[in-house]
């Protein structure tokens, strides 16, 4: 299955995190919204100009910056 980082990903598309490659803060900041490796999750829409990216993660909607999705590594399920 592809790789990509979550800013690459389209609406629907879902997928397993593989790799967080935030550092400090970040990293922490990532994590404590439930992004970790291993967790499954689902595009469920983008902004008009493509940020923010609102994402479906344990039957919750998050939404993210692009610049904080570049840090989420994720295979894509197709």
């Amino acid at each position: 299955m592809p790789l990509t980082t979550l800013r690459y990903m389209k609406v629907g598309e879902k997928g397993t995190i593989v790799k967080i490659k935030a550092k400090g803060v970040m990293n922490r900041r990532l994590r404590d919204m439930g992004l970790v490796p291993g967790t499954e999750i689902e595009i469920a829409g983008r902004a008009p100009l493509y940020d923010p990216v609102n994402i479906k993660i344990r039957g919750n909607n998050l939404s993210l910056r692009n610049n904080e999705a570049d840090y989420i590594h994720v295979e894509v399920k197709r």
